[in-house]
């Protein structure tokens, strides 16, 4: 990626170092899935998990802390600045073009763990958008598992990872993630998943439209990036997550998709670049872009 001496956001939250009690009940996009995967791995009762990241607030760090806490400049930080300042620029066209107000999003870099308005998340549930605070929520070890665990390295397969939770950041202004959320009330835990696949799976296609215009824009991309972002959509579908814990394929129990269906929808919003190809809904159904 072409993302060296660019703008830089200013909308990052850098926490990384500060020190917080547990509390809340946020595990975020993904975190049950995983939660489940660290179960299969470790042997470890999932409900202990569960428990160990919805303990009751025990303290968080203080207004003090935060204005104290050294702002870090590292390559990573610098990286992470510059693709959330290119979906801020990609993100405002699109609206302006819908004829909708863009309101950017706040992403928080923090360190093991992390207190949200959607409660307390760590580094072990992964990235995560929160709808309450309409924050990105980011440990940059994820980026390192990503490489070496997932083997999806690659400077686009981290922007890709970002790109999907401002998707969510889209679909929550959109009123998508809301009327999923109120449709999931009224459903069987197994259309409840169908939905929230249904969700990821356009998150993914937001991500691609990023990825496009930022390329038509901006010439971001460089050879092979493409492929480090499909590689990274591929490597966490929920099949692949299952298979790698060693236990069989649930299909009714993803929540994310299967790594063709990632790949799938990711390609498709690479290749369009518009969101109104993004309805994995159907059309006329709910979770819509326009």
């Amino acid at each position: 990626m072409r993302w060296r001496g660019r703008r830089l956001s200013t909308n990052v939250e850098d926490r990384r170092g500060l020190s917080i009690g547990k509390g809340g009940a946020g595990l975020g996009c993904g975190g049950l899935l995983l939660l489940l995967v660290i179960s299969l791995i470790t042997g470890v009762n999932p409900l202990e998990l569960l428990n160990q990241v919805q303990e009751p607030d025990q303290g968080g760090y203080s207004e003090t802390d935060r204005t104290t806490a050294p702002q870090q400049n590292d390559e990573m930080s610098q990286f992470v600045r510059t693709v959330l300042a290119d979906t801020e620029e990609a993100w405002q066209q699109t609206f302006q073009q819908m004829g909708r107000r863009y309101e950017e999003p706040t992403l928080v870099l923090f360190s093991g763990n992390v207190q949200s308005a959607c409660g307390f998340g760590s580094a072990a549930v992964g990235p995560f958008y929160c709808p309450a605070d309409g924050k990105v929520y980011l440990d940059l070890s994820f980026f390192q598992a990503l490489d070496r665990r997932f083997g999806a390295p690659g400077d686009f397969a981290q922007a890709y990872v970002i790109a999907h939770e401002v998707g969510h950041h889209v679909q929550n202004l959109l009123g998508i993630s809301e009327q999923v959320h109120l449709q999931q009330q009224r459903v069987s835990q197994q259309d409840a998943n169908e939905l929230s696949v249904r969700l990821e799976l356009q998150a993914d296609c937001l991500a691609g439209v990023w990825g496009h215009n930022a390329n038509r824009s901006r010439q971001l991309l460089e050879s092979g990036d493409v492929e480090e972002g499909l590689n990274a959509a591929a490597a966490i579908g929920d099949d692949v997550l299952q298979q790698r814990a060693g236990g069989r394929v649930v299909p009714e129990s993803w929540t994310h998709g299967s790594s063709k269906m990632r790949v799938e929808w990711f390609r498709r919003g690479l290749q369009a670049g518009n969101p109104s190809v993004c309805d994995t809904f159907g059309s006329g159904g709910v979770g819509q872009t326009e």
